[in-house]
């Protein structure tokens, strides 16, 4: 504000508002209070988690490693969440509002393993570990114990269900249907080693 920024667009957390514990509550709590004027895009879990925390786990041994249980997620590809971002720096009428961004639906993570065994040809796992298990596993590849209590806090929400719920407003934003998950995995395949047959 300082530098004469007049409009931020802030990557926020669906539910944050609510949850005064997140980073993003106070970060949103101080735009608010900044001058300037402000975007919040609360967003659901990115597909991209996928390919940077979890990719490791799928590269190596074809299984989806999460303590999710058998929650939805109504995951949301990073894509979209830069096109919107784009709409409200660059359009009118985004000013000092709050969208909730997802996908267009909601899967479990079995459903998302068998996406990509249907997109890539070999078969996906989704092995559903205890949050021990999953703790000592991302130990093991050497993330520092509180980002993986963050991430087993954020897994305990799904397996709850509060991270399923859809927000149809995403579409809207758009102007088309927000990325799907098939298209996802179909899009990042060579990053997850290809589809079987490729060379």
């Amino acid at each position: 504000v300082a530098a004469g920024v007049e409009h931020i667009v802030f990557l926020s957390l669906v539910g944050a508002r609510r949850n005064p514990v997140v980073p993003h509550a106070r970060v949103e709590k101080l735009l608010r209070r900044s001058g300037a004027a402000w975007t919040m895009l609360r967003c659901g879990f990115f597909m991209q988690n996928l390919d940077t925390t979890h990719r490791a786990d799928i590269v190596e041994y074809n299984d989806i490693f999460i303590p999710a249980g058998r929650g939805r997620t109504a995951f949301i590809d990073a894509r979209d969440i830069g096109d919107v971002a784009a709409r409200a720096l660059t359009e009118p009428g985004h000013a000092n509002a709050a969208y909730l961004r997802t996908g267009g639906g909601s899967r479990t993570y079995g459903e998302v393993a068998r996406v990509m065994t249907e997109v890539w040809g070999r078969p996906i796992t989704y092995s559903n570990p205890s949050p021990l298990a999953f703790d000592r596993r991302m130990r093991r590849r050497g993330y520092e114990r509180g980002f993986i209590n963050v991430m087993n806090g954020i897994y305990l929400t799904t397996r709850l269900g509060m991270a399923a719920t859809v927000y149809p407003q995403a579409g809207e934003l758009l102007g088309r249907p927000p990325i799907t998950m098939r298209q996802y995995v179909r899009d990042y395949a060579a990053l997850f080693g290809g589809a079987k047959g490729e060379g």
